[in-house]
């Protein structure tokens, strides 16, 4: 059976410029939140300027956008309509990679969908 579509995707080498992201999504006409994640006065992390995301919802799709992952999932199974398929692509030509490193495992084909005529 299948479920609500989700998949994730990666780069590997190097980050996403996120405003540069964040404008071409509104222009694609998405709805954009970015997500800003509170910084502390000890903060000793060695990634804490990898820590914005974006969140980009189209029709029924939405995807979570983070400097070197994007999620891209449905709540329910419906058919992607061309917003959807806008952002799906637009998702993949950002984010190049279907596994988490470029070693030869933990590879993952994108899940069937359906797309609304």
């Amino acid at each position: 059976m299948r479920g609500p579509y989700h998949y994730v995707r990666f780069r590997w080498w190097s980050s996403i410029d996120s405003f540069l992201l964040e404008e071409e999504m509104r222009e694609l006409d998405m709805d954009v939140t970015k997500l800003k994640i509170p910084e502390y006065e000890l903060n000793l992390s060695l990634q804490k300027e990898y820590r914005d995301e974006l969140i980009v919802k189209s029709d029924t799709l939405t995807a979570h956008l983070s400097q070197f992952r994007a999620v891209l999932t449905q709540k329910e199974d419906k058919p992607f309509t061309s917003k959807d398929m806008k952002l799906r692509q637009k998702i993949i030509e950002v984010y190049q990679h279907s596994r988490p490193t470029p070693l030869p495992w933990n590879y993952v084909d994108e899940p069937l969908f359906k797309v609304a005529k």
